[in-house]
Parts: structure tokens; sequence; C-alpha cells
């Protein structure tokens, strides 16, 4: 019995002992899975910050924030761009975390409600050149990793904000109080379930939301508001916007030669990642748009978007699709050059956009069934004609391509005559152009004539 008692105190002992052991070692098993999580949540706190930063980053271009708040030569988000408007000029502001001068003392709210509603911290409203009514749509976690980048990944920069040029009584900011209530939309979650659609509903939300494609492309009205802010709102959206800068933005929806009907998805990504595809060049303000933000979006994304907009109904159900013509490809091969405007076209344009109007692809566009060149306002045309433009390159397509200006050597006329003969040529169905329309687009550009070799003239 007296070794059962001790065997039976031992065994208890020892199982106490086991237990005790076996509590002693799960508890420092935990301890240390605590502490190695703990150590891990440490060690990766900077890199969860730093992706926060990097996303951020990324929708920052997304927006081409740096387009806007950013002069030539200057640093970056650090302001000052002028935009000339109706009442007057603007300047963009600094958005550089700096505390005396830029938005380092803002809090997220101050940040988000600014960017989604227009509201700086003070109260008063902003300008609609800031695309708030299209950030409305910009989803938390997106506003989140935005105010990270601006506040982490920015250099802050103590540049002063200038002043605007707009004269008393227009320069006082409480009507906008007024604009921003009948015209800007509620802070509201993207709903994009009605696509059916994920691809499709990301296209959305970049377009209509991060990309404020519409502050461009979609008309406005006298009241300066977009006349539609999406797709739901009707056929206005996208449609083509007022000349900005004399660039007119095209229209972006399914238009038969005017607008995206003739263009596949992958048109849409190539013109996005380079500038420049089968059917046009990007130009003026576009070119800013590719070489600050779309190019450094990723492919999926350009495709959501392309998806999207190719889900976009004509705004005019009267254009017909476009049909190449070789009429006038064949009298200039033929040496006849009788049609108005067809001898400025073979002494000045035919070497790089040919005899066909089809350019070379990719380097020299296309001018038969160019939406541009089809538009209903001539404005870019004549402006391309007068000053150039250069399509700088892209990390797909690196060569920079430059067009010359004709402004200098050309009289109002003759551009007229080759506008009129490049939108009536090959098929494309655009209007005659007057040197009148061309006179009144060069009092608005300045046109510059090449440097010459001293001693050499200029006269014709």
């Amino acid at each position: 019995m007296k070794k059962n008692l001790i065997g039976g105190r031992f065994a208890r002992t020892m199982l106490a002992s086991l237990a005790a052991a076996a509590c002693i070692s799960t508890t420092m098993q935990a301890a240390n899975a605590a502490a190695s999580a703990a150590t891990s949540a440490t060690a990766d706190a900077p890199n969860a910050n730093a992706a926060l930063v990097a996303h951020g980053e990324y929708l920052a271009r997304a927006g081409d924030c740096i387009a806007c708040h950013t002069t030539q030569g200057g640093k970056p988000f650090a302001g000052g761009l002028k935009f000339d408007t109706p009442i007057g000029a603007i300047y963009s502001t600094n958005i550089t975390p700096d505390s005396n001068t830029g938005i380092g003392k803002w809090s997220y709210d101050d940040f988000a409600k600014a960017v989604r509603q227009g509201v700086r911290p003070n109260g008063d409203t902003l300008y609609p050149a800031m695309p708030f009514p299209s950030y409305a749509r910009l989803s938390d976690d997106d506003m989140k990793a935005l105010y990270a980048y601006f506040m982490q990944g920015v250099a802050p920069v103590p540049a002063g904000n200038r002043a605007v040029d707009i004269p008393w009584p227009l320069s006082m900011r409480w009507p906008l109080s007024f604009w921003r209530l009948l015209f800007a939309p509620k802070v509201q979650v993207f709903d994009g379930t009605h696509y059916n659609d994920a691809i499709v509903a990301r296209g959305a939300y970049l377009v209509q939301g991060l990309g404020h494609c519409g502050a461009c492309h979609t008309p406005r009205a006298r009241t300066m508001q977009e006349l539609a802010l999406t797709d739901l709102e009707g056929d206005d959206f996208l449609a083509g916007g007022a000349a900005i800068d004399g660039w007119v933005p095209t229209n972006l929806r399914g238009n038969a030669r005017t607008g995206l009907g003739a263009w596949s998805e992958d048109d849409i990504v190539q013109f996005l990642k380079s500038g420049r595809n089968l059917h046009t060049a990007a130009f003026g303000g576009m070119t800013d748009v590719v070489q600050h933000s779309m190019q450094h979006m990723t492919d999926a994304d350009l495709l959501a978007m392309a998806r999207y907009l190719k889900t976009l109904p004509t705004s005019d159900a009267k254009e017909t699709p476009y049909a190449y013509d070789d009429a006038a490809a064949q009298a200039l091969q033929g040496g006849n050059a009788s049609a108005r405007g067809a001898a400025v076209y073979r002494d000045n344009c035919m070497a790089c956009h040919r005899s066909t109007g089809r350019g070379y692809t990719r380097v020299f566009p296309a001018l038969g069934g160019n939406p541009v060149v089809q538009g209903k306002d001539p404005t870019s045309l004549i402006h391309v004609l007068l000053t150039g433009n250069a399509l700088m390159g892209t990390k797909t397509a690196p060569s920079t391509i430059t067009m010359p200006g004709f402004g200098w050597r050309l009289s109002d006329q003759e551009v007229a005559d080759v506008s009129t003969f490049v939108r009536t040529s090959w098929g494309n169905a655009g209007t005659p152009v007057s040197a009148a329309d061309v006179a009144k687009v060069r009092k608005t550009v300045t046109v510059n004539a090449p440097e010459l070799p001293p001693g050499a003239s200029l006269e014709r």
C-alpha cells in the first residue's frame, strides 16, 4: 500500500509536474509566438507603410497631379502653374508637405475634404479648375494612400502660393460655394455593379474619377459645370470639350468618325501608353497626360479604361463609318495638284504623311480617318499646322517625333486651303476651313520662325 501510495503520489506529482511543464512550455511558446508576431509586425510596419506610399504615388500618377501642380522647370508639386479662365488667371497651389506654404499641417480629413469636396481647411471653396467633382468618387482607401504619399513620399518645398489675377468682384470666393452646392456631386462610394463586368467597372472608376477625363473631354454649360459626370447622365459625357490653350479635346465615345468607334481596345491602350497608334498621335495637353500619367499605369488598368470607353455609344447616330477613298492619292501620284490645298500639301506635308494620307504607322500619324482631322472644330488642326507639335518619347516608344510649324511661312489662306484638303480627302468628311478661321487661331498662339545660320534668309 505504501508503495502504491508513494507510487500514486509520485505519479500525481509527476503528472502535475508534466502538466505544469506543459503549461509553462505552452505559455512560453505562446509568448515566443506573440513576441515573434510582434517582431514581425514591427518589421513589416515600414514595409506596409512603404507599400501604402507607393500605391499613393501610383494613384497620383493616374490622376496626373504633377501636370497641374508643377511649373515648367519647377520642383514637383510646388504649384504656380497659370490657368487662363474666362474671368482671369488662377495659379495652382503648393501641395508638397511644407508646413508653411504647402499642406504639411493638413489632417487626413482636411486633405480628403479638399480633394473630394473642393473645400479648404479654412472653409474656402476651390476653383473648379481642381476636378473635385470627379474626385468625389474616390474610395476611402485610395484617399488614404494619396494622403500617405503626399505627406511621406513628396519632398517639402517652401514656395508661396500666388494670388489669383481676377478682378474684383469676380475674385470673391463665396459665390463658388453656391456653384459647388449646385453642381458638384456628394462624396459617395463608387458603385460599379450595374456594369456587370469587373474590368469595365474598374475602367469606369478610373475614367470618371481619378483620371477625370470628363474635365477636358466633356462639354460644359455656360455656368462652367460639365454637362454630364458619368455615362449614366447622358450622351454629353466625353462627347468632346471646348478648346483649351488652342487645342480641342476630342470625342471619346463610339462616334464612327470623330470618336473612338473605329478604334479597338488595343488601339486605345497603345495611344494611352505611347501617345500614338494606327489612327492618330497625341497633341497639346494630352502629350503631358501620356508623359506624366498614362504611360506609368499598369496594362490591366489601361485595358480596363479602354474596355469601358468602348462601351460608350455614339453621341451622333448620323455619323457614317469611315471608308478610305484613294482619289486624292491617285491625283497626287499622277502629278495632279489642282484640288484646293493639294499643292500646299504636296510641297509641305506629303513627305511625311504620304500621298495616301496614311503616314507611317506610329511615327507620322495617318490623316485619312483621323478623328482630329475630321472633327467639327478644326482648331487643333490649324494650331498644329501653325506651331507644329512634339510627341515626346515614352517607355514603349522612346523616340521623340517632331512636326515643324508652318505658320511662319504659310499665309492664313494657304493654311486654310491645306486644312480643307486634308479634311476632305481620303474619305474624310470634314468641313472646309476659311482664312478667317486660321486668323482667329493665329491670334491665340505663338508662331516661331526656325533658327537659321548667319546670312541665311527666310524670304520666299
